[in-house]
C-alpha cells in the first residue's frame, strides 16, 4: 500500500507527528503493540513542568504551553521541592532552575501535613500542571484520522528496505511504501535505524520505576503539589485519591516492555519515607517505563543528514507529553519546508545533524 508518510511508533511522538503530517499528505502509522501509548507514553508521571530539562527542552515545553491549555489537557497542580540538612547548594540551584520560591518548613507542612522533621528547606511554584495524557493522545488521533490518516496497532515492523526512491516496509499489518519514513519508535529508534540501514545515533533507554500507594494517613491529597526531593532522588504525585511515588532512577536497559525493579523501588520509597511521617505499608500497584535519551539528553527532531527521507522524532526522555505540541509542530514545519515557529538556535539544537 502506498502512503506519503509512514510513521513507526504509536506513542506521543508518533501520534502527534501523525496529526501534523496529516495536513500535508497521506499518513500511515504502525504501532507494534495492541494499543497506542503502550510503553513510556502510557506510564508517564503526566506533569507539565516547563522549566524541567536543558535549554532546548525548556524552549519546546514553553512553546507547547498555550496549545496544551487550549486543548484542555492541563489541570493546576504545583510543585514543591524538599531538602534535608546538608543539601543547601543543590537546593538553591534547583530553586533557581525551576523558578521556585522558598517557603518555611512550617508553611510546607501546612499544605502537606505528612512532611516530617527532616524537611529543612522547601520551595514551591504554581506553574506545574497535571496532563490528561489520554485526552491529549486521543486529540492527536482524532485530528490525524479526521484528515484520513490510517493508524494501525498490532503492526510490528519486520523489515525495511529502500527501492525506487521509496521506503518499503514489511509489517504484521501488511507491506507499505512511502516517500518519508518517520522514526518515532521510542526505545527502539536505533533498532529501526539499523533496519533501514541508517546510522544509529546512540540512544539510551533508561528505566524508571513507580509505585502507587494509598493516600498517606487517609489524607485528602487532591490539592497537594507534586513533591520532589533535591537532586531528583524521588518524587511523589497525587493521583486519583492516592499517591504515585518514584525513586526517579535512570538505569540503562535494553528496549523491552519494562517492569519495576523491586529493590530500586524499595530504596526510592525509603528516601520518600525519610521526609514524611507516614510509612508506606502497602502498594496498590507498581510499574516502570523506559525514558529514552539521546547522548546529549535533548530531543532529536529532523531529517537524517545522510538519508534525508529518514526523519527522526526521538529521544523524548521524560519530556514527551509536555513538549508534544511544539515538537510535532516543528515536524510539520520541517516536512512542509516552512520556516519553523521555533527560533533557529533551538531548531539546530534539536536537529540530528548535530551528531554527524
Amino acid at each position: 500500500m502506498a502512503t506519503d508518510f509512514l510513521i513507526i511508533g504509536g506513542g506521543i511522538a508518533g501520534v502527534s507527528a501523525a496529526a501534523r503530517l496529516s495536513h500535508l499528505g497521506r499518513v500511515t502509522l504502525l504501532e507494534a503493540e495492541d494499543n497506542l501509548a503502550h510503553h513510556a507514553s502510557g506510564r508517564s508521571a503526566a506533569l507539565y513542568e516547563p522549566n524541567y530539562g536543558l535549554a532546548p527542552v525548556v524552549a519546546l515545553s514553553h512553546a507547547s504551553g498555550d496549545a496544551l491549555r487550549a486543548a484542555g489537557v492541563l489541570t493546576p497542580r504545583g510543585i514543591m521541592l524538599l531538602g534535608a540538612e546538608g543539601a543547601d547548594d543543590a537546593f538553591a540551584a534547583e530553586c533557581r532552575d525551576f523558578g521556585l520560591t522558598e517557603i518555611s518548613p512550617a508553611e510546607a507542612r501546612a499544605g502537606v501535613p505528612i512532611l516530617g522533621p527532616r524537611v529543612r528547606r522547601a520551595a514551591i511554584a504554581d506553574h506545574a500542571s497535571d496532563i490528561d495524557t489520554d485526552l491529549l493522545i486521543q486529540g492527536f488521533v482524532r485530528e490525524a484520522r479526521g484528515n484520513g490518516a490510517e493508524i494501525l496497532t498490532r503492526a510490528r515492523v519486520s523489515g525495511i528496505a529502500r527501492a525506487g526512491g521509496l521506503w518499503q516496509v514489511a509489517s504484521a499489518a501488511g507491506e507499505y511504501r512511502a516517500r518519508l519514513l518517520v522514526n518515532a519508535a521510542g526505545p527502539w529508534v536505533d533498532e529501526v535505524a539499523r533496519m533501514a540501514a541508517v546510522r544509529p545515533l546512540g540512544f539510551t533507554p533508561l528505566r524508571r520505576s513507580m509505585a502507587r500507594i494509598p493516600a498517606p494517613d487517609g489524607q485528602d491529597t487532591a490539592r497537594w503539589p507534586m513533591l520532589m526531593g533535591v537532586g531528583e532522588t524521588w518524587y511523589a504525585k497525587p493521583d486519583a485519591g492516592a499517591l504515585i511515588v518514584s525513586p526517579a532512577e535512570e538505569d540503562p536497559a535494553e528496549p523491552h516492555d519494562a517492569w519495576a525493579d523491586d529493590m530500586v523501588l524499595a530504596e526510592g520509597l525509603a528516601r520518600y519515607e525519610e521526609m514524611v511521617t507516614a510509612p508506606v505499608t502497602r502498594l496498590l500497584a507498581s510499574w516502570a517505563g523506559l525514558r529514552t535519551f539521546a547522548p546529549d539528553r535533548v530531543l532529536v527532531i529532523g531529517p537524517d543528514p545522510e538519508v534525508p527521507s529518514f526523519f527522526w522524532v526521538a529521544g523524548q526522555g521524560g519530556y514527551g507529553f509536555q513538549t508534544s505540541a511544539a515538537a510535532s509542530a516543528l515536524v510539520g514545519d520541517l516536512v512542509a519546508g516552512r520556516a519553523p515557529v521555533l527560533d533557529a538556535a533551538t531548531v539546530a539544537a534539536l536537529s540530528p545533524a548535530r551528531f554527524r
